[in-house]
């Protein structure tokens, strides 16, 4: 399929602008009239940006699995429950996504096959869940399971967000406060003070000559941290090896790395609960988890797992030989095994780490500000005396 830009028009009149996949162009005013729209003009598009490659709010998915779920329980068909969310839906992208799941299912595929070929929207879990409740016939509660899930990943995320904004908003206004102050007000009063003839304090020729060189190459710094940021992130993605080493680092990094490692265990401990209690092989649930982990070095020890079990060990032992679980999600693990609970476990270990990872963003968070007051308070302080110092003694001299 190719992807068409067009304009068209929604039953109020009002002109609506877009892209979406279709065949050629009767297929698309075809899609467009499922929508409500009727197309103006539509042509292919220059760029490939559609709905595969569009991020859809988490709030839109929560959406989606609660609607469905209430539909499907109370028995309303896929179809007219998929086209009833079609129609209420706001979010135009969203709503061209859940149209061709409906085109699938038309043309006779189930709603995880569709869901399927919407992989940039709906990832593995969702779809082996969505398929595993098809088969078993729980379809209702594996996706009030999921609404629940996407849920919680949505809170830890709001709670991950309060952790960086705060710092990263005090950092960048600082830093643009004392980067203004070395390229406009230091060279302004280093010509007083040269004129002056006095002798400057050691921390005032520091600031001076950070400002000179900040002045003079500050081109070539932006180069170079561009350069920097731009390569690092290249070099990570197109070498595996270089991505393996920083997700290394990012679970190595005191107090973060820790934080990092228990929203993943976390993540990982409640996926895997969902598809293990919807009847998923536990070889599949461990294959299927290590494209969602996000993490490589973790990626790397499922893999393991894998192996392991597909050599026959048991769930426990196969974890442990991994070696990069923590003991708590081993001992769940083996009491899980032993009583025939392995989903309740790992639901205790998600609830664990859930709130762990809550308590522990809120005792950063509470260490950070004042910390980051005093770090950036006295940088501001040392631009400040190593300024009016020497602005004092003129004054002085003046006086005298």
């Amino acid at each position: 399929m190719a992807i068409f830009s067009y304009r068209a028009m929604d039953s109020t009149g009002r002109i609506q602008r877009g892209e979406s996949e279709a065949l050629n162009i009767v297929d698309l005013e075809m899609r467009l009239k499922r929508l409500g729209l009727d197309l103006i003009t539509g042509e292919p598009a220059t760029h490939f940006s559609g709905i595969g490659r569009a991020r859809i709010p988490t709030r839109e998915l929560i959406q989606f699995c609660f609607h469905m779920e209430q539909l499907t329980r109370s028995g309303v068909p896929l179809i007219d429950a998929l086209s009833d969310l079609r129609d209420s839906t706001e979010n135009q992208t969203f709503r061209q996504v859940i149209a061709s799941v409906v085109e699938s299912i038309e043309g006779g595929q189930s709603l995880s096959q569709a869901l399927t070929e919407q992989g940039r929207i709906f990832n593995p879990v969702f779809c082996a869940l969505v398929r595993a409740g098809e088969a078993s016939g729980n379809l209702p509660d594996v996706l009030r399971e999921l609404t629940e899930s996407l849920k919680r990943e949505d809170e830890l995320r709001s709670f991950i967000g309060k952790l960086v904004i705060y710092p990263s908003l005090v950092l960048f206004v600082t830093l643009a406060a004392v980067v203004t102050a070395m390229m406009f007000v230091v060279p302004q009063l280093t010509r007083l003070f040269q004129n002056s003839g006095q002798t400057l304090p050691l921390q005032t020729r520091i600031l001076v000559g950070v400002s000179n060189f900040v002045v003079s190459y500050w081109p070539a710094i932006l180069l170079g941290l561009a350069v920097l940021i731009i390569g690092g992130v290249a070099w990570v993605r197109m070498s595996p090896r270089a991505a393996l080493r920083w997700d290394r680092l990012k679970l190595a990094t005191p107090i973060v790395g820790t934080v990092y490692r228990k929203i993943i265990l976390s993540r990982f401990a409640n996926l895997f609960s969902m598809m293990y209690a919807s009847g998923i092989a536990i070889i599949d649930t461990v294959r299927t988890a290590q494209d969602i982990v996000g993490n490589l070095e973790m990626r790397d020890a499922l893999q393991r797992v894998e192996q392991s079990i597909a050599e026959g060990q048991n769930v426990t032992a196969a974890f442990s030989s991994a070696r990069l679980f923590p003991p708590l999600v081993i001992r769940m693990l083996r009491v899980g095994e032993h009583t025939g609970s392995l989903d309740h476990a790992l639901k205790g270990v998600s609830y664990f780490y859930e709130r762990d990872v809550k308590e522990s963003v809120e005792r950063l968070q509470t260490l950070l500000e004042p910390l980051l007051t005093i770090v950036l308070g006295g940088l501001m302080l040392w631009v400040a005396t190593s300024i009016l110092g020497p602005i004092y003694d003129i004054i002085t001299k003046m006086k005298t």
